[in-house]
């Protein structure tokens, strides 16, 4: 009776549905009837503990899936090293109407937990297992068997993973949107061309550092995944402009490409590329140590939505590139980064040419030589809040007089 008393005096708005951990648990402590209010399961539909409590054990975990049950659709345990398999099938049996839950970090998980979310959990769309590191091939399977609905999956750093595990899992999951596979480095193309073929509706695909990763497999996810947007394969370092041409004449959605350190691709690759992809927003070509300026002519030429641009380490970039960038499509609404740390032939000149992108925020200058305090100064009296990171070498002091100090520079003298 009081419960529905203090309902009434609320005007029975779901008020307490709308605050997050913290709040509801210093409401519950109000009075009894507002404790009941506050940790009635329908008001913890979506709880992320990380900026809660970290350390957080099993039983936490346990007692929060029996207080939910049916009600929690979303669950953060992201960074709770503590919680474990036993843990999470209880969360499983509890809760069977989860949809989204992230156990990234949570290393003392085991294949059981997959078993468990498996068996109990057929609704979870969005599961993220990165450095989850005890996962194998196991787990791929049961989420194939139990999981139908599973479009986000994230495995990043689970090494154990190889193509056997690729192939159970697209069986079953065939509706996959989202993947990444980050740094599980037993992955040879054959693993690509599973996802090529059975996975039409991806658009993200994370392959950092699949060092196995070639053309062969790479090409069939081109041809097999036409709503790419989003592609990295930073540190795939055998794959070559044959990428380029395949995304060029497949993905034409593409938005985001990160191909850090592949040294192999060259501006023919990246013509075909921006030719025909012109929706690209993000491009990472760090490293990209054959790319010239006219990599630089085709971008602002043929992609007026770029936001992002990372050339560091790109030594043939010349101040000509950088000058047709500052006057292409994107340059004076879109254009937000761009990186140009080690492109040793980067001078004063590049500032001038960017002067004109209002849009621009950062810019990094690590090791450009050639750029100067002054120039930065001008830059700055066109573009007031942009953030630009550069670094100077301090100036070494003249000795002093008769050479009785020992001379230091000022880094000495700060150490």
């Amino acid at each position: 009776a009081n419960v529905r008393a203090v309902h009434r005096a609320l005007g029975n708005a779901p008020i307490f549905s709308f605050l997050d951990v913290v709040t509801l648990c210093r409401c519950a402590q109000v009075s009894r009837a507002w404790n009941v209010l506050a940790l009635d399961g329908s008001n913890w539909q979506r709880i992320d503990l990380f900026d809660f409590q970290r350390d957080i054990e099993g039983r936490v975990v346990e007692n929060i899936s029996k207080r939910c049950g049916g009600f929690l659709r979303k669950l953060s345990l992201r960074g709770c090293q503590g919680v474990g398999d036993n843990a999470l099938r209880t969360f499983a049996q509890n809760c069977r109407n989860i949809e989204v839950l992230n156990l990234n970090g949570c290393t003392k998980i085991t294949d059981a937990t997959c078993t468990s979310l498996s068996k109990f959990c057929s609704k979870l769309r969005h599961l993220d297992l990165a450095s989850c590191t005890s996962i194998t091939n196991l787990s791929l399977k049961a989420l194939s068997e139990g999981c139908p609905l599973l479009e986000q999956l994230n495995i990043s750093w689970c090494d154990q993973v190889t193509k056997d595990g690729v192939q159970a899992l697209v069986r079953g999951c065939g509706g996959l949107k989202a993947l990444s596979l980050k740094g599980c480095t037993q992955l040879e193309d054959e693993a690509l061309k599973y996802i090529g073929a059975n996975c039409p509706e991806l658009v993200t695909l994370n392959l950092q550092t699949c060092l196995q990763i070639t053309d062969d497999g790479l090409i069939t996810i081109c041809r097999g995944c036409h709503k790419l947007q989003s592609l990295c394969a930073s540190g795939c370092c055998n794959i070559t402009d044959a990428i380029l041409n395949a995304l060029g004449q497949n993905c034409p959605r593409l938005r985001i490409l990160e191909v850090a350190r592949c040294s192999q691709l060259t501006d023919v690759g990246f013509t075909t590329l921006a030719r025909n992809c012109h929706d690209l927003e993000k491009m990472d070509l760090e490293e990209c140590v054959q790319i010239t300026d006219s990599t630089l002519i085709q971008l602002s030429i043929h992609c007026p939505r770029l936001q992002v641009l990372s050339l560091s380490h790109c030594e043939l970039i010349t101040d000509d590139g950088i000058r047709h960038l500052g006057n292409g499509a994107c340059a004076h609404d879109r254009l937000e980064v761009i990186e140009l740390d080690n492109c040793p032939l980067i001078t004063d000149a590049s500032l001038e040419h960017l002067k004109s992108c209002h849009s621009l925020e950062r810019i990094e200058l690590y090791d450009c030589q050639q750029i100067t305090r002054a120039g930065i100064k001008r830059l700055r009296t066109h573009l007031p809040n942009i953030k630009v990171h550069a670094y100077f070498a301090p100036v070494t002091p003249p000795p002093s007089v008769g050479g009785s100090r020992q001379r230091f520079c000022r880094c000495c003298i700060i150490l």
